[in-house]
């Protein structure tokens, strides 16, 4: 049972308490090793990678287009010290816990590392 919400504050919230917690993030990640990444919502000309505190939210998302997606956990210190400095360096933005309805928030990799000091 998802612990998501409409408030995507609570659930950006809900992304670090979790990780810290099991030391693990989840994204989507095909056969090919590629990890989905889809356009921005909110900025133009901008990518995001979404990621998701626990695999049963990530999972719901491996479906329609993304069906070839499947939920890889990452390691938490990979995930704060390697991702978001290449992620930032690619100019990639990060999604936070997005809701089965793709609703979520979006942010700079510098931004969410930042969430674990």
């Amino acid at each position: 049972m998802t612990k998501l919400t409409a408030d995507l504050k609570a659930n950006d919230e809900l992304f670090v308490t979790e990780t810290k917690e099991t030391q693990q993030v989840w994204g989507l990640c095909n056969e090919e090793g590629d990890w989905l990444s889809v356009d921005s919502s909110e900025f133009e000309e901008s990518e995001v990678m979404p990621f998701w505190s626990n695999e049963a939210d990530a999972a719901v998302h491996c479906v329609d287009e993304w069906t070839e997606f499947t939920a890889v956990m990452i390691p938490l210190d990979v995930f704060v010290e390697d991702w978001m400095i290449t992620l930032a360096e690619d100019g990639v933005l990060v999604g936070l816990n997005w809701t089965a309805q793709l609703e979520g928030s979006e942010h700079e990799p510098s931004d969410v590392a930042k969430m674990y000091l």
